[in-house]
């Protein structure tokens, strides 16, 4: 079973960046699509971002043109950076291989992001 602990949240003003990451503890970025989820309290989990083997990117909506997903698969480390972020963007983030809302799986603690003035 492979873990995934995410950091880098923290408190940010609107506007303000982050970049969270994405440890493994053994290499699977190679073997698998990955993703970003989110989840604000009250709300389900919810998809954000994917990275496909081929580099291929995906975005919902919201993050579109704000959030990039990226992957150093040398250092089994998944990163989104969040760019403009929003009082919205407010929530618990994890990450987990694509699909995996779709099926049971594992979770890890996740990182918070808070983004209030």
């Amino acid at each position: 079973q492979v873990q995934l602990v995410e950091s880098g949240g923290g408190l940010v003003q609107p506007g303000g960046s982050l970049r969270l990451s994405c440890a493994a503890s053994r290499t699977i970025f190679t073997f698998n699509a990955m993703a970003w989820y989110r989840q604000a309290p009250g709300k389900q989990r919810e998809w954000v971002a994917t990275i496909t083997l081929v580099g291929r990117t995906n975005y919902t909506d919201s993050a579109k043109g704000r959030f990039t997903i990226s992957r150093d698969n040398a250092k089994n480390t998944l990163y989104l950076q969040m760019m403009s972020l929003k009082p919205e963007d407010t929530a618990v983030y994890y990450c987990n291989t694509a699909g995996a809302l779709t099926r049971k799986t594992s979770w890890g603690q996740g990182t918070q992001v808070t983004v209030s003035s």
